[in-house]
């Protein structure tokens, strides 16, 4: 079921920055901002040849990323994302295993215009998960 990983996603105060150091000190491809009112947030994601990092800043007050960031001051690792052929197929399956989706349980648009689902991070060894169908 679980496909490769499209992305590990970390929280910044400062997107600007990130970008900056991810570009100037490492010399990765940096996207352009774009901004996820849907999930609250604003991405920049960094192309790498076989994967990418998804920079997260909040986008608004409500941000999930901004509760985050009061939690987690330095920064850190927000999630991971995997891929899936079927993500109503990869839900119900992890429903039965008694994985717990968040939100309402039907798939939002995520920030590459597929749908997208989170899982419970006490239910994935403390990591919240993204499934992402591909």
């Amino acid at each position: 079921m679980i496909g490769r990983l499209n992305h590990v996603a970390i929280a910044v105060p400062d997107l600007d920055a990130a970008a900056a150091q991810y570009r100037s000190a490492l010399g990765a491809t940096v996207g352009a901002p774009q901004d996820e009112p849907d999930h609250g947030v604003t991405v920049i994601f960094i192309e790498l040849p076989n994967t990418k990092i998804e920079l997260l800043y909040p986008l608004g007050e409500d941000s999930p990323i901004q509760r985050f960031l009061d939690k987690n001051p330095a920064c850190g690792i927000h999630h991971i994302c995997y891929e899936v052929d079927d993500i109503l197929a990869a839900r119900d399956h992890l429903q039965s295993t008694g994985a717990r989706v968040l939100g309402s349980g039907e798939p939002k648009i995520g920030a590459h215009g597929k749908p997208v689902l989170f899982l419970h991070p006490k239910d994935f060894n403390g990591c919240l998960v993204e499934l992402e169908q591909v």
